[in-house]
Formats: structure tokens, C-alpha cells, sequence
């Protein structure tokens, strides 16, 4: 019962601070998946800010659980910890908000805040309003429904990565304000460095300790009714590790990146030299120090792309997945890379990657499904929305 009217105080003098309270000029609010480490979309619109030397005050809200953590990796960081003190009054005043997931919805927006929303993938899973049966506990489809409306009304700049996702989030989101037709910032980096041999390398030995070895991507979607109560949410291995490592040579890699809810439920014990979980590093570095993707439903099929390298797919689920939870946006046999829908066809799958790599027959459809998808990824994004918040 405390905590309750603690939060509803807490709740009633921000919308007081955001109402009668003029924004600080210059002040910029940057979080990342609701207070995640700094990452995605935002985390590239920040450091081109940062490059600049802008006399301006870039600070990002992390959970208190992340703040010693956040603090030691990035050192360079201002950061406050999300609903503290410090957040109620430096988030309301915010002349900029610039995030990559809604916000609760009962946090009022100050008249003076700019709220630029990145978002965070191009969507091949139906969302928002076009999702007909919500499965998230604690919710239903009309509340849902009403939250996402109220959302995006309060955005008042949304990135789109392509045509494509434009076309769908203006439906699916209800959003009626400007859109930003500049690619993802995250993305940047994929079109700047994806051929450069030297910077993997670099990366290589600072995520995994070594340069050697192949490293192959395992990347799943999120899926909805993975939970076992409210808040608390599971990971299904839909493989098993030790066929895996067998296939694998003794220096690779299987990276296993899982949705941020889920990371704390995966076990890898005896198979560490192979299998790394990787959860809070950048997804873009990841993409770029692998060789070969594997996923199912995740909108990083449309990232990966961009670099034109092997992709697997493995909906294990699929009919449960586009008939009964989400449902899809376009054709899934449209993808590019071969389908396997069982654990045999995995394996075996696999084993024709390490052996032969990838046909000529996926590497055109990958170039294709590029082309489609990352038109509008120049490598620029980044000083496009920035130059915005500058203006």
C-alpha cells in the first residue's frame, strides 16, 4: 500500500513539473528498450551528437539495477536512474526525448519536449493495432489498443527504415505525425564497415577474446506468450547444444542473442568454450563479427541484410506463430535463405553452411531483399536526425 501512494505521488509531481515547468533549453533524454543499456537507434543519434561537442546536456535514463554497470562501461555517460529524483525533474523538463520504445503512458509530455521515436526494427510480425488477439498478460486488445493510440500520439518525429515500414506503422501505430524517411542510425555502421576485414577482427577480439574461428548468429523473435506469469518470461532452446558444438569446428562460435526479458533463463553450462550468450553487447557489432545468421520471425533479417551474408531461418512454430500469435506482414517463403521447419532439417542445414557456405541461388535473394528493404540505408542516418535536433 506504501508503494502504491508513493508511485502515485511520484506520478502526480511529474505531470505537475511537465504542465507548469518550462523545458531546459538544450537537454536531451536518451533510453534505450525502457532503460536498458545504452543501444540501438538512440545510442547512434547520442554519439553523433557527442562527436559534434555541442554544449549541450545528453543524459540517459537507465533501471537502477543497470547504473553501476552502465556507469562503468560507458565512463563518458551521464546517465540518472530512471524514476529517481533526478528523473522526475530532468525528465519532464527534457527539451528532447528520443527513445526506441514506448513510455508508460501515464507520464504527461511537457508542451515544450520534442519526442523523436526511433522504434527498433522494420516489422515482418504484425503490431499495434494490427494485432488481433494481444497475448501479454495484464492486458487485453482494447486497452492495448488504446495505449498504443495514446502513445504514438505523443511522438512527434518517427524514423521509418524503409517505404515498407512506413506505409505499415502509419496504420499500425495510428501515427499521424512527421515521419523521418532516414534509415536506421543503427545502421550506419553496417553500411560503413561492412567490408572492413580489419575492424572485425577488432571486434572479434574484444567480444570473444580471440580473432580465430567462425562465428554463427543465432537470433530469435520475441514471442509473446512465452511467460510464466506476469513479468516473468522464459527462453525455449528449440536445439540442442551438444549437436550443435559437434557440427561446429573446435574455434567456432554460436552466439545466442535472445530477447533482453529471457537472457537470465538461458543455460550454457559445459558448452562455454562454444556457446556465448550475449545479451547487453551492440547487435550491430554482433552482426558484424558473424558469418552466418540463423532466426525465425526477428526484424533483424532485414538488418543482417544489409551485409549480404548467410541467413538461416528456423520457424519451428510457424503455423502457431502466423495463425494463432501474430501473424505476418508479407510472404514468409520470401525470405532469404533457406527454411527448415524441424530439428533434423536444422542440423543438417548447419552442417552444409560450415561445409560449403552459401549458394548462389541465396545470394540472390539476399541482394534482392536488400534491395528492397535498405534502400534508404545511406550511412547517414544518424547526422540526418541529429542535424534535426540541432535545428
Amino acid at each position: 500500500m506504501i508503494k502504491k501512494v508513493i508511485s502515485r505521488i511520484y506520478r502526480i509531481f511529474f505531470n505537475i513539473i511537465a504542465s507548469l515547468f518550462p523545458v531546459k533549453k538544450k537537454s536531451v533524454l536518451f533510453e534505450s528498450f525502457n532503460g536498458k543499456l545504452p543501444s540501438d537507434n538512440p545510442y547512434y543519434i547520442y554519439l553523433e551528437l557527442k562527436k559534434q561537442q555541442l554544449d549541450w546536456d545528453l543524459v540517459w535514463g537507465v533501471k537502477p539495477s543497470l547504473y553501476d554497470k552502465a556507469k562503468k562501461e560507458f565512463p563518458d555517460f551521464k546517465f540518472i536512474k530512471r524514476f529517481s529524483l533526478k528523473w522526475l525533474f530532468f525528465t519532464p523538463r527534457s527539451q528532447f526525448w528520443v527513445f526506441n520504445a514506448r513510455m508508460p503512458h501515464w507520464l504527461k509530455k511537457n508542451k515544450g519536449t520534442t519526442y523523436i521515436q526511433t522504434w527498433h526494427g522494420t516489422p515482418l510480425k504484425k503490431l499495434g493495432l494490427d494485432i488481433e488477439t494481444v497475448s501479454m498478460p495484464g492486458t487485453d486488445n482494447s486497452v492495448y489498443k488504446r495505449e498504443f493510440i495514446f502513445e504514438s500520439s505523443r511522438w512527434d518525429y518517427l524514423i521509418a527504415p524503409n517505404e515498407y515500414s512506413k506505409k505499415i506503422f502509419k496504420r499500425a501505430f495510428g501515427f499521424k505525425n512527421k515521419f523521418l524517411d532516414t534509415g536506421y542510425p543503427r545502421n550506419d555502421i553496417l553500411v560503413q564497415k561492412k567490408n572492413d576485414d580489419n575492424y572485425k577482427r577488432q571486434l572479434k577480439k574484444r567480444i570473444l577474446g580471440k580473432e580465430d574461428g567462425r562465428v554463427i548468429l543465432y537470433a530469435p523473435t520475441w514471442r509473446d506468450d512465452y511467460f510464466i506469469s506476469k513479468g516473468n518470461y522464459k527462453f525455449y532452446m528449440p536445439f540442442d547444444l551438444e549437436q550443435i558444438v559437434s557440427i561446429l569446428n573446435p574455434s567456432d562460435i554460436f552466439i545466442i542473442r535472445p530477447h533482453y526479458l529471457v537472457g537470465d533463463t538461458i543455460d550454457i553450462t559445459g558448452f562455454e568454450r562454444n556457446v556465448k550468450v550475449c545479451l547487453e553487447e551492440d547487435i550491430n557489432e554482433l552482426y558484424l563479427i558473424s558469418d552466418m545468421m540463423i532466426t525465425d520471425y526477428s526484424s533483424v533479417m532485414f538488418d543482417y541484410a544489409i551485409l549480404e551474408r548467410p541467413m538461416m531461418f528456423y520457424p519451428y512454430d510457424i503455423e502457431h506463430y502466423q495463425e494463432e500469435l501474430r501473424g505476418f506482414y508479407f510472404d514468409y517463403n520470401e525470405v532469404p535463405g533457406p527454411i527448415v521447419t524441424d530439428t533434423p532439417s536444422f542440423y543438417e542445414q548447419l552442417k552444409y553452411f560450415c561445409r560449403t557456405g552459401l549458394s548462389r541461388e541465396h545470394e540472390g535473394k539476399i541482394q534482392a531483399f536488400n534491395l528492397m528493404f535498405a534502400g534508404w540505408e545511406l550511412g547517414d542516418a544518424s547526422q540526418k536526425v541529429s542535424q534535426i535536433v540541432k535545428n
